[in-house]
This record gives structure tokens, C-alpha cells and sequence, in this order.
């Protein structure tokens, strides 16, 4: 009797070890990885996935027209391991009957977490004073030396009330904070109601809000929605935080806000490009913290994610329900 044929999968980096072993017990598929923690490059990206049956890509592989028609008529599943699927050509995959996996909600606490972490670094000037230790700064006590924000009594604005802008207000709340704000596509009654949150317009929140969390997904309405006008509304005495995308934000626009004392601080875990190139000008400013995406970076997290991205693969190409698909 013929054996079947393996189905050939690629994953275009290494996998933490809960989604190796996965793969690694797929009897059915023939995995071939590329084995550098570095990005792949576009052209071994495009060779790698030729006859693929299944690919387990990350963020930073954007996934076109042209890699899908590299891969050829094959191609049954693209698995991401992320949350995001910005880096995904939906309406090209979709049109060719692919299906797509997913990781949400098994990283909401991690990047609720960070957020908060960023939220309180930036605001009471952590990367400052860590400095000023370490360089001889630290001479002796003064009232207003080394004074920043606090959370009790103020207002948040939560841009994008998600599962992971949920999870913010819900780590905020203990804090003190007097009100909550949020913006969106639509109002959220029932997942504002924890927070007695009010729903309102994106340039009243920018108005009103002492502290801003960018949470939303990237999509063609939020591309560079925080940008000029937003920055001008915000209090000069409030900080902004972005979580979600780069893109979201017109960087340009913030450097300006920064340098020119428009608004007091802001703490980036997402820039554009990604790493931010060493010359960029809001590395120059000290009151901007930025972080290199690390939302989901816990050993725990990344873990279930690999998982997760993994089951989503093997059970595309098996033809079952995926654990979490993405729905086109």
C-alpha cells in the first residue's frame, strides 16, 4: 500500500517549545524551518513557502499577493503568531480559500500588564532617574525634582476598549483613577459598564484625558489617527501611551508634540519601522520611553501562543476547526 503523502509546512522562525513539540508530533506534515531568530529575508521567505501546504509565519512577515502566488495552489492555511493580522493580504487569502489562524486572548494579560508597566514608567520618569543615578545627577532632595504624573483622580482615555483595553482599564481602576473614556468604532455598554466608561468622540477623549492608552487594531480608519490635530487637543500636562500599532501614529507629529512641551510624556511598545532606526529623532527626547514590542514577550505567554499557532496549523490542513480562526 502507498503511503500518503506529507504535507509539507513552513515556519519562517524558531517556535518556543510547547509549539515545536507540536509540530514535531504531526506524523502527517513535513516541516521545514528557518533556523535564525532574525526576520527572514524576502527571498528565502518566497523560496521557503514553494509547494507549501501550510505556513506559520510571524508579525514581521508580511504575507502578499506575491508570497501567495509563491506557494501555489497548495496553500490551505496561513497560521500567524500573533494577534495582529496587519502583516496578512486578508482579501487576497480569502479570495484563494485560505484559511487563517490566530492567537488572541491568550496574550491580553501580558500586554495589559506592559501597558500599565509603560503607562507608569513614562509618568513618573523611570528611564530619568535611573539616569540620573547612574551619572552623578543624584546630588541631593529637592520639592519638584524628578516629578511626574499620578494615575489617582485623573482621567483615561482607552483608545480601542478590547479585550486587552478591558484588561488595562480593569489593572487601572485599583490605581484610583476617577473616570474613564473611551473611543471606538461603536459604543460597548456592557463591557464599559466594569469601569463606568463613557463612550465618546476620539477628540474628546483626546481633551479630557490626563493619560491615553492606544489599544485598537490597525485598520485603514485608525492608520494615523493619532496625529497633528489629536496632539493639539491633548492637555500639556498629559502622556500618551500606544500599545497597538505603529502606524497608528504619525510619528513626526509626536516628536513635535514632545519637543515643543504640547504634551508631557509618551511611552511607545509599537513604532514605525520596527526596530526604529538608532537616528531617529524621538530617541533624542527624555521624556519618550520606547520598548522593542514586547506586549506578549512572557515566557508563559509566548509559549501558549506557539501552541496556539500551531493546533491552528495542524488543524487547518487536517480540515478540522481550528482552536482560534480568524473568520474572512
Amino acid at each position: 500500500m502507498k503511503a500518503a503523502r506529507l504535507m509539507k509546512v513552513f515556519v519562517t522562525g524558531p517556535l518556543p517549545a510547547e509549539g515545536r513539540a507540536a509540530l514535531a508530533q504531526a506524523k502527517d506534515c513535513e516541516v521545514e524551518q528557518w533556523n535564525s531568530d532574525d526576520p527572514i529575508p524576502r527571498k528565502d521567505l518566497e523560496e521557503g513557502v514553494v509547494g507549501a501546504h501550510g505556513l506559520l509565519c510571524r508579525l514581521t512577515d508580511r504575507v502578499d499577493k506575491k508570497l501567495l502566488d509563491a506557494a501555489g495552489a497548495n496553500l490551505r492555511v496561513v497560521s500567524t503568531l500573533s494577534v495582529g493580522v496587519d502583516h496578512l493580504a486578508l482579501d487576497e487569502i480569502k479570495s484563494r480559500g485560505i484559511r487563517v489562524g490566530y492567537t488572541p486572548g491568550v496574550l491580553t494579560d501580558a500586554t495589559a500588564e506592559l501597558a500599565v508597566s509603560l503607562l507608569l514608567t513614562t509618568c513618573r520618569r523611570l528611564p530619568e532617574a535611573i539616569e540620573e543615578v547612574k551619572n552623578g545627577g543624584w546630588s541631593s532632595w529637592s520639592p519638584l525634582w524628578m516629578c511626574g504624573y499620578g494615575l489617582s483622580q485623573s482621567t483615561v482615555g482607552i483608545v480601542g476598549l478590547g479585550r486587552i483595553g478591558q484588561a488595562i482599564a480593569r489593572r487601572l481602576k485599583p490605581f484610583g483613577v476617577q473616570r474613564f473614556l473611551y473611543a471606538g468604532r461603536q459604543p460597548k455598554p456592557q463591557e464599559a459598564a466594569e469601569f463606568q466608561a463613557e463612550f465618546v468622540p476620539i477628540t474628546q477623549l483626546a481633551a479630557e484625558s490626563d493619560f491615553i492608552v492606544v489599544s485598537c487594531s490597525l485598520t485603514p480608519a485608525t492608520r494615523g489617527l493619532c496625529g497633528k490635530d489629536f496632539f493639539q487637543k491633548m492637555k500639556n500636562t498629559a502622556v500618551f501611551v500606544n500599545i497597538s500599532r505603529g502606524d497608528v501614529v504619525n510619528q513626526e507629529d509626536l516628536y513635535q508634540a514632545l519637543a515643543s512641551g504640547q504634551i508631557a510624556a509618551a511611552g511607545l511598545d509599537v513604532t514605525t519601522p520596527e526596530p526604529l532606526p538608532l537616528s531617529h529623532p524621538l530617541l533624542t527626547l527624555k521624556n519618550c520611553v520606547i520598548l522593542p514590542h514586547i506586549g506578549s514577550a512572557t515566557y508563559k505567554t509566548r509559549n501558549t501562543m506557539s501552541l496556539l499557532a500551531a493546533n491552528n496549523l495542524l488543524a487547518g490542513l487536517r480540515g478540522e476547526p481550528m482552536p482560534s480562526e480568524l473568520k474572512l
